[in-house]
């Protein structure tokens, strides 16, 4: 889940992409099963370099919850930025001249916060992301 916070701008990447360059953790397993089922009964794989893929899967799991981790305090790190934003003024970039208003409302989303704004001509904008905030007023 891309997370974005304040003055960042979010370049999208194929999920499907970058899901065909990994390998997850039940990837791994079958690959090690198969190998182990599949492996020769007369030249059997060394007990160092059965030693040295287990470490591997131990480390492949140990990385999946650091990222886990990691994106949860993204996605409290942009929660609170938001929930910052109520009642105070802000610049929204945006096609052309810059946009002002109050944030008036938080929206909690799957893809993230999504502001609420009410411009100084009284429009109303839903759809603001926090990646298009670019100044904070005092």
């Amino acid at each position: 889940m891309p997370v974005d916070a304040i003055g960042t701008i979010l370049n999208p990447v194929d999920s499907n992409t970058t899901r065909k360059n990994t390998i997850d953790q039940n990837d791994f397993i079958k690959l090690f099963l198969s190998q182990l089922q599949f492996q020769d009964p007369l030249e059997p794989v060394d007990n160092r370099e059965f030693l040295a893929q287990l470490a591997q899967f131990s480390n492949l799991e140990q990385t999946r919850q650091t990222s886990q981790n990691t994106e949860g305090l993204l996605v409290m790190n942009s929660s609170a930025q938001a929930l910052g934003l109520l009642n105070r003024t802000v610049e929204i970039a945006g096609q052309g001249a810059a946009t002002v208003g109050a944030v008036t409302a938080v929206k909690f989303t799957n893809s993230g916060p999504v502001l609420t704004i009410q411009t100084t001509s009284g429009q109303i904008l839903t759809t603001v992301r926090l990646s298009q905030v670019s100044l904070v007023k005092p």
